[in-house]
């Protein structure tokens, strides 16, 4: 929608990097929910999809936008495993207790 914008310079190229990982998160929620919601499991086929789809959105802005997309989504995913880690440990606390 913004390509020639997001293009345009090195600081918005890492903003169109930043709003494909945001891409990838949305994804990664919405198709974790989905399959949470239909009894299966999530994967890491949830994950690589996701990606794919953020990395190829990325693809059509500008070179440096796939690199920025990958790293921006990798340390999205390693917060949010950290906080499923922590929110999973203090259910696990609360039934321990009763």
């Amino acid at each position: 929608m913004y390509r020639g914008k997001l293009a345009s310079s090195e600081l918005f190229t890492i903003l169109g990097g930043f709003i494909s990982s945001l891409l990838f998160l949305v994804l990664l929620t919405f198709i974790g929910n989905f399959q949470e919601a239909n009894g299966m499991r999530t994967s890491w086929g949830a994950v690589i999809l996701a990606e794919a789809v953020a990395l190829i959105a990325a693809s059509t802005v500008h070179r440096v936008c796939i690199t920025t997309c990958f790293l921006f989504s990798a340390g999205l995913l390693y917060e949010i495993n950290k906080i499923s880690g922590v929110t999973v440990s203090k259910i696990e606390s609360k039934t321990k207790r009763h």
